[in-house]
């Protein structure tokens, strides 16, 4: 195997792209506090949420002991100048771990079950993301969330706030939370009406639940993404339907161990599903909450499973094409992927030296 640094060096300047990413369990601690100066009241709350995670190493005692701490964290942002540095901050956070695009999830169910407008604080996130990513070079759309196990209404509602903003670079609809009280065949028609609208659908599946739930949100729902699909390999017939149709799979490895699902990285079916000819693209999904990064994840996949530098460059490859951009745009991601690995090829010993490049290609490190 590559020697460990060698190997770190190599992932730290990978031109990455994130999929998987939720904007509020994004808030870093510092963040929080940042957040929470002119409210002494959250600034208690927040001092206090960030000792126990740290307390506990940024595990939680089941599922719904995560999402309770979800809750929380949303409730300390509360206004959309909350959001707006929230976002900021983050987009900051990705140009730092040299992550070229990402599709960020934004809660806007939790907002609506806040009782606060999904349109202001949306339009604050916007003009952010417009900003930070004009100074950093990040690219970034959103993908609106629904509370699944809030029911079919709910997610309606965040359904057509989605639709209201396509034009400030919202590019899917997705439904997350408790799949056991919000199974996915509820949310047909409502998936149906976000692909009239011009939005991508994507569906957190067979997190908590067995495959079954994956396949249902892939037939009844027409999901083009799977968020985590933990437990697709339980069931053949549903492993062959992913690879068959080519859904993406949004692995997230740090977070399945964090909320208990599995016990260790190394237990993660991530080199399983490689193996079995899925399609896989690796995130961080609540980085904040599990004490991680996109950074730490591939680090760690290294570590945990031995894998090669041409698997991470697969992976960047795999994001690039799963994700909702245009077919030009992805071309440019891929070309810039491309020349990176170029750039990275070390010749043999008793190689000759390479010719010069014609149009000077191949001249120093990108990224």
């Amino acid at each position: 195997m590559e020697s460990e640094p060698s190997l770190t060096s190599y992932i730290t300047r990978l031109p990455k792209v994130e999929l998987h990413l939720h904007l509020e369990g994004a808030a870093q601690p510092e963040t929080l506090l940042e957040l929470s100066q002119a409210k002494p009241a959250l600034r208690q709350k927040a001092e206090e949420w960030i000792t126990a995670r740290r307390a506990n190493n940024f595990h939680y005692r089941s599922f719904p002991d995560f999402l309770e701490a979800f809750k929380l964290v949303s409730l300390l942002i509360e206004t959309p100048r909350d959001y707006a540095l929230l976002t900021t901050r983050l987009i900051e956070w990705l140009a730092a771990q040299n992550v070229r695009y990402a599709e960020i999830i934004f809660a806007a169910g939790v907002v609506i079950w806040k009782k606060q407008s999904v349109d202001r604080i949306f339009h604050a996130i916007s003009d952010a993301t417009e900003m930070a990513s004009s100074r950093t070079g990040v690219r970034v759309n959103w993908i609106f969330d629904a509370i699944r196990h809030f029911g079919v209404d709910h997610a309606r509602e965040v359904l057509h706030s989605a639709a209201r903003h396509r034009s400030g670079g919202v590019v899917g609809f997705s439904i997350g939370g408790d799949e056991i009280r919000g199974p996915a065949k509820l949310f047909a028609d409502v998936f149906r009406e976000a692909r009239d609208l011009g939005l991508h659908g994507v569906a957190h599946a067979g997190e908590t639940c067995g495959p079954q739930s994956i396949r249902d949100a892939v037939e009844l729902l027409g999901a083009e993404r799977i968020g985590h699909g933990l437990t697709a390999l339980q069931d053949a017939n549903v492993a062959a339907l992913l690879r068959e149709r080519q859904t993406p799979l949004e692995v997230c490895p740090s977070s399945n161990v964090c909320t208990g699902l599995i016990t260790r990285w190394e237990d993660h079916p991530l080199p399983k599903f490689l193996d079995a000819g899925l399609t896989v693209t690796l995130n961080s999904d609540d980085p904040a909450m599990f004490g991680t990064s996109l950074q730490d994840e591939f680090v760690q996949a290294a570590r945990s499973f031995a894998l090669h530098r041409e698997t991470f460059a697969d992976l960047c490859r795999n994001a690039i094409q799963a994700s909702f951009l245009s077919a030009e745009e992805k071309r440019e991601l891929q070309l810039e992927l491309v020349e990176f690995q170029r750039s990275k090829k070390t010749p043999h010993p008793n190689s000759p030296p390479p010719l010069p490049s014609p149009r000077g290609e191949g001249k120093g490190e990108k990224g």
